[in-house]
């Protein structure tokens, strides 16, 4: 007998499949259950009991597994092992749901909820209008919605970010519906700019928290910023939009490069672009060189960079007004011949290039450049100068911090001149500042968080390097600080500026917050591949540049060791000398008489080692400076760098739209542990499954599962809460989107 295939019927119907055996039938009116194609368990609208009870029964028969019984009934795995728990406890009795209620009085007059709307009104965060106040976060919410609610009585609940899971409409819509066809459009693909998005109401989308990154991305300008300098990809199904929005949210589910891409179901990842399928390996590549091909990655970073410093948001206004730059080192590991730079991070020289990049005062990257190779940071500062004004896009004076590789007296004069201030650390040996010019100064971070130093303010001349000879200097401001060393020393470093109105605490403190530029390095290295080789094309490095000759500095170093061997001979000699001229003990002669040949025969060693000196120091004069790069490294290979730069772009786009969510997390949502998580509620809140809703007209209504924790689930509703506050449209379309959490209870 042939084996009937089971459940031939209950998927039509609308049944929800509990593996090859159960099956879950629901509608307005109650559910049911089949077994084997039998009924099983049946109750009717509110008989939430009886419906516990058959989840919990399904399990412990197991007749389905417990994930596949909790995503059916549209429950987490936590509460369905309550469930069975209250079951085995209680019997039938523990599934009935409990109503419930207020415990005191309630704390939220009319007056307490009027006077919550006026400071909210007046643009404070929720935290700080629950402090204002003096009540929680919740209880603004519900001051909040107090006056919604009397205002617009008819509203619908497209506002409220937690719903419950019989309101979310997880079984009204279809789960994982086909795509929409795309077929004709991909048949005139070559006629279309771009295949528009379309989106069909699905439940269980696996990428639909993703969907909350669109407020923070628009706020990236990335978008805008490509579609001024390109205006448009060459006709074909996925568009400039498309190509830019599918990196960037592959790079926020951890997979920056192309390559990533076939980690991913392209239908599943469709759902979440408006397509059928997301665009796969061979079509990002193809997609990204038509950009490369115009060579205009350099005007993109630039757009970026202008777009994110004259950002309006909170902090926007300030965020130019300090600026950090340092040289980051990218490894090669191929087989190309690419010329080798020292890596601080990984101790010794390496096959690499070097970048030059720019973040705000939040650590945030806001420009980038490929520097030339073997070009020093100070040579770079002085060639970015022009971008960086044009970036900033006024005449203000702007901070600009970098470490000692930037050291150089005439460059800290051409930035002072040109409207920029240094912030620098003192390079080489200096002298002590007297101890009784150190004084306690303070300075209260962004955090409130107060902070104090003893520190020594004064100002220093420093000799130009081009004009020794004139004696010129250069004053500027100098902080001195004392700080620890190993074996309970102690030691003075010094502070360079040339901004003599920022006060003594503040410059200490913005030194130091250069280390946020070590750590976004650090952060993108580790979630947004950095480093990787985007490109793995190579052009012929230019041969008749000039470059540093290696055997100059081993004649040096011979020079060095050659010096240190005639100081060892002189002293050897003086001993010896004196030796010759002191009388033997117990002898009666007051004078020593020294011959030529007793004199010639201990300064010997000295005369040696002064011609062996005076040959090193020839040789090493003899030895040019630099060197053709054809004839010391004939063939030398260099990277790609348009390819490179876009994919930097779409990461700067991505690591900022990250910080965005990060911090409306820490600032906007009750989580008590957002100083510690933040980042990680994030990355999980990205990777969610949810429901795409299309049924109201304009909008598009995204409805996460909640997430393992209440108070995560909590969290990710405050957030979605606040987002929908940005009535952020998708791109490309008219629709708004809406955010909403299934409540559990």
């Amino acid at each position: 007998m042939t084996t009937q295939t089971a459940l031939p019927v209950l998927p039509d119907l609308g049944a929800v499949l509990m593996g090859e055996r159960a099956a879950l039938l629901e509608n307005a009116s109650g559910g049911k259950v089949f077994i084997n194609g039998q009924l099983a368990y049946v109750w009717g609208a509110g008989q939430d009991g009886l419906r516990r009870l058959a989840a919990s029964q399904l399990v412990d028969t197991g007749a389905a597994q417990v994930n596949e019984v909790a995503a059916a009934f549209g429950v987490n795995t936590e509460s369905l092992r309550r469930w069975r728990k209250s079951l085995e406890g209680t019997g039938l009795m523990g599934l009935a749901p409990v109503k419930k209620g207020p415990k005191r009085p309630s704390l939220l007059t009319e007056a307490k909820a009027a006077e919550i709307r006026a400071i909210r009104a007046g643009g404070l965060s929720l935290r700080a209008t629950a402090e204002a106040t003096g009540v929680s976060t919740d209880t603004v919410r519900r001051a909040m919605a107090m006056t919604t609610t009397a205002e617009t009585p008819t509203t619908d609940a497209a506002h409220d970010s937690l719903v419950p899971l019989e309101a979310a409409g997880q079984r009204a819509l279809p789960l994982l519906p086909a795509p929409v066809a795309r077929d004709a459009e991909r048949a005139a693909a070559g006629l279309l700019e771009a295949a528009a998005p379309l989106f069909a109401p699905a439940a269980n989308v696996r990428h639909a928290g993703l969907f909350l990154a669109f407020p923070a991305l628009e706020s990236t300008g990335l978008i805008s910023c490509a579609k001024e300098v390109y205006g448009a990809l060459p006709n074909g199904f996925y568009g400039l939009e498309t190509v830019l929005i599918d990196s960037v949210l592959r790079a926020l589910a951890g997979e920056s490069r192309a390559e990533g891409a076939t980690r991913f179901d392209p239908g599943e990842l469709g759902r979440v672009l408006g397509l059928d399928r997301a665009p796969e390996v061979k079509t990002i590549r193809r997609r990204i060189s038509q950009l490369a091909e115009t060579g205009k990655a350099g005007e993109l970073i630039a757009a970026l960079a202008k777009h994110h410093l004259t950002g309006t948001g909170p902090g926007g206004e300030d965020l130019a007004a300090v600026l950090y730059v340092d040289g980051h080192v990218r490894a090669y590991q191929g087989t190309k011949k690419i010329g080798k730079i020292y890596s601080t991070r990984l101790k010794f020289p390496v096959p690499a290039t070097e970048e030059t990049w720019v973040t705000d005062a939040h650590g945030s990257p806001v420009f980038v450049v490929m520097a030339a190779p073997g070009a020093s940071l100070a040579a770079e500062l002085r060639d970015l100068l022009p971008e960086l004004r044009t970036a900033v896009g006024d005449d203000r004076r702007v901070l600009v911090g970098f470490d000692r590789g930037g050291w150089s007296p005439a460059l800290f004069k051409h930035m002072d001149s040109a409207g920029f201030d240094v912030l620098t650390w003192r390079k080489g040996v200096t002298e002590d500042i007297s101890e009784d010019l150190f004084t306690e100064v303070t300075h209260t971070d962004d955090h409130g968080q107060r902070r104090k130093w003893s520190v020594a303010d004064t100002l220093v001349d420093l000799p130009l390097a081009t004009t020794k000879t004139s004696g010129e200097v250069f004053t500027i401001r100098q902080i001195s600080r004392v700080v620890g060393t190993t074996g309970d020393g102690s030691r003075q470093i010094h502070i360079l500026t040339t901004d003599r109105t920022m006060s003594a605490g503040e410059v200490v403190y913005r030194m130091g917050n250069r280390w946020r530029q070590e750590n976004q390095f650090r952060y993108a290295r580790m979630h947004f591949d950095l480093d990787s080789h985007d490109s793995y094309t190579s052009t012929g490095d230019d041969e008749e540049r000039m470059v540093p000759n290696p055997a100059k500095a081993k004649a040096y170093q011979k020079v060095v060791a050659a010096r240190n061997a005639h100081a060892e001979a002189a002293a050897i000699a003086e001993t010896n000398l004196m030796a010759l001229k002191t009388p033997a003990e117990g002898s009666t002669e007051l004078a020593v008489t020294v011959t030529s040949a007793m004199h010639n025969q201990a300064m010997a060693p000295l005369w040696d080692a002064e011609n062996a000196l005076i040959a090193a120091e020839k040789a090493h004069k003899a030895i040019p400076a630099k060197l053709r790069l054809g004839e010391l490294n004939p063939g030398q290979q260099v990277l790609d760098t348009e390819v490179k730069l876009i994919h930097t772009g779409i990461r700067m786009a991505a690591y900022n739209t990250a910080m965005t969510i990060a911090r409306e997390i820490r600032t906007n949502t009750g989580y008590r542990r957002a100083s510690q998580e933040a980042h990680a509620l994030m990355r999980q809140i990205f990777n969610q499954p949810g429901d795409i809703d299309t049924t109201k007209p304009g909008l598009l209504t995204i409805t996460l599962d909640p997430l393992p924790t209440k108070a995560k689930t909590a969290a990710a509703a405050q957030l979605c809460e606040h987002l929908n506050s940005a009535e952020t449209r998708y791109p490309s379309t008219e629709l708004i989107l809406r955010y909403k959490i299934k409540n559990t209870t």
